[in-house]
């Protein structure tokens, strides 16, 4: 994305499901490190091309620590939404 199109990207409402099931809502204000520090780190040590994800990791959320603990298994549908992004559906093989 470019910066016209995502004019500040620390803020945007981040979710994820899991089978239809809300299981993350956060936000990137609530990132440890901004999306900008994450690139220039990313970008010193390779080219970022268009289309290149980064990975930033996780709000909370994660099944593992649900007690007890609820882990992805082989059939679920999991869905992550960035607002203003886009949308991204997998099936867990």
């Amino acid at each position: 994305m470019t910066p016209d199109e995502v004019p500040d990207p620390q803020q945007l409402r981040l979710k994820a499901w899991v089978n239809g099931e809300l299981r993350q809502d956060s936000h990137t204000s609530r990132m440890i490190h901004d999306v900008g520090r994450i690139i220039e780190h990313a970008s010193a040590g390779m080219t970022l091309q268009p289309g290149d994800v980064v990975a930033t990791g996780t709000p909370s959320g994660v099944g593992i620590f649900f007690k007890p603990p609820r882990l992805l298994r082989r059939g679920d549908v999991v869905e992550l939404e960035v607002e203003g992004v886009g949308r991204l559906v997998n099936r867990v093989a």
